[in-house]
């Protein structure tokens, strides 16, 4: 019996069954560096660190904060996969932004760029490579990537057109070498403000081209009046005629911009010390908001004194050198801005999104111009000079009136910040509501940890001719600020209150808020 059940269970000269490989839909992101032979042949052993290193600290991290997975690199490129289109397109834009900042300190011919392309199909998954006609959309659309762009095909289009705080710019259908049917190729465009100049681009162009059309009509219509013979009309002779002159229509008038808000001076603030605190600090909020013409709710203030204090540390080359800073009297506000607060920005049509989540949540995904117009809404609805803090009055809150690592001492303590790992709370997608730990000893509270906060000044690889006055240290258009605290999904050493970090200065992440100050 058992001979027979053998014959049954496989015939003679059949081959041994293979498992076939298993397939998804998924997006799959393909990078390569844009001219990485040149970079090669310049410095062949410093490209292949700065590479390593990209890969180690930016690119593998990236990818698995978007919940994806590093299928391969290959020297000068990668090809990685997300189940979320949206999550994929988010880690490409990531990766590009990043990459500005560190070549921000290097020479041109040294900038290290990535081209990314990101495209959504059926894939065969082995262990160690992806296969299939998606992977070659994604790698061909890499291939034509503007260095330090993504491109995406229309599939992913269609899935994050609506979810994602971005532009995008349509290249066409494009023809794609072994692919037989044309891509549908859109560039993705992070920053709003080029978004806004793209579309304006295209304004100009179509309004100049009607102009031009107008203009050809009106000479038309003019070379008819004044120069067509009009001395027989058929075989007859004909009365002289005086014709009318046509009017001709003018261009139509430009768009009129609206002006901006303006900051008008905040009244003088009478700071009011606590009795016995060894810092110098002030914790009285300000004035409320019930004594001005404005409904607006304020924010809950702390004032500080200000002092002396060491900024910096030699933890990280970004935070050299140490050196000694005289900040002003200022007041800096007890929390992050909240959900509430921004959207009765976004009520008074002054910010430019409204914004999800529980209202004693801090807002998140703000770009620093975001920032930026909240401040001036804020001020202008108060009459107040509210502003964002330098980043030396920042880190000086932030210290408490201590130069140990974090405000609390050298070691750092579970259950003191909202950081990964640092407490009992379950990871979640959105930080907790603001003020749910202990405050420092000037009384301010997610001053590390939490969300990270943009402050004014422009992006510096170091603090070598920093500001000493605690002035922030800005220069014309930057292309990246500073943000400082660190978030909800940064481990405890970006809670360190010297820790500092940048982003690009017009696009919005989802870990980013701000909190807001005001000078007496």
């Amino acid at each position: 019996m058992g001979e027979i059940r053998r014959l049954k269970s496989s015939r003679a000269g059949d081959p041994p069954r293979e498992s076939t490989p298993p397939r998804r839909l998924a997006a799959i992101v393909a990078g390569d560096i844009a001219g990485y032979s040149r970079l090669m042949q310049i410095d062949e052993e410093g490209t292949h660190l700065r590479v390593k290193r990209i890969e180690r600290d930016l690119i593998e991290p990236s990818i698995v904060g978007h919940h994806g997975r590093l299928v391969k690199t290959t020297g000068d490129g990668f090809i990685a996969i997300f189940d979320s289109p949206v999550e994929a397109v988010r880690c490409a834009i990531v990766i590009q932004q990043n990459m500005v900042g560190r070549n921000t300190s290097m020479p041109k011919h040294h900038w290290i760029e990535y081209r990314i392309g990101v495209n959504l199909g059926d894939v065969i998954i082995e262990v160690d490579d992806v296969f299939g006609d998606g992977v070659n959309i994604a790698t061909r659309l890499e291939g034509i990537a503007v260095p330090g762009q993504v491109y995406i095909s229309g599939g992913i289009y269609e899935q994050i057109k609506h979810k994602l705080v971005c532009g995008y710019e349509s290249l066409g259908d494009r023809k794609v070498k072994n692919i037989t049917d044309p891509v549908r190729v859109y560039r993705v465009l992070p920053d709003p403000a080029a978004f806004n100049r793209t579309r304006k681009r295209r304004e100009n162009i179509l309004i100049f081209l009607l102009s031009l059309f107008l203009l050809v009509i009106a000479s038309g219509v003019l070379w008819y009046v004044f120069w067509q013979p009009h001395g027989k009309v058929g075989g007859q002779a004909s009365a002289p005629v005086s014709p009318e002159i046509p009017k001709v229509l003018s261009s139509p008038p430009p768009t009129v911009k609206q002006a901006a808000p303006q900051t008008q001076p905040a009244p003088s603030v009478a700071p009011a010390v606590k009795q016995g605190a060894s810092q110098p600090q002030l914790a009285s909020p300000a004035t409320p908001a019930t004594q001005l013409t404005s409904a607006v709710r304020e924010p809950e203030m702390n004032m500080l004194r200000g002092g002396n204090f060491i900024m910096g540390s030699n933890d990280e080359v970004t935070e050299k050198p140490t050196h000694q800073v005289a900040i002003k009297p200022f007041a800096i506000s007890r929390y992050p801005i909240s959900v509430r607060e921004w959207n009765e920005c976004a009520a008074a049509k002054a910010c430019a999104f409204v914004a999800t989540g529980k209202d004693d949540a801090p807002i998140t995904n703000v770009s620093w111009s975001d920032a930026k117009q909240f401040v001036a809404w804020l001020a202008g609805a108060t009459r107040r000079a509210y502003r964002l803090p330098s980043e030396a009055e920042w880190e000086y809150a932030a210290r408490g009136g201590t130069q140990t690592k974090y405000w609390w001492g050298d070691q750092f303590l579970s259950g003191m910040a909202n950081c990964k790992n640092c407490t009992d709370i379950a990871a979640a997608e959105q930080p907790i509501k603001v003020g749910s730990f202990r405050p420092n000893p000037f009384g301010l509270y997610d001053m590390g940890g939490g969300v990270d906060q943009w402050v004014e000044d422009c992006w510096h690889k170091n603090y070598q001719g920093a500001p000493s006055d605690g002035s922030p240290w800005v220069e014309g258009d930057c292309a990246s600020h500073v943000i400082r605290s660190g978030s909800w999904k940064n481990d405890a050493r970006y809670a360190r209150p010297t820790n500092r970090d940048s982003y690009d200065t017009n696009v919005r992440y989802p870990t980013h808020g701000l909190r807001v100050a005001l000078s007496p």
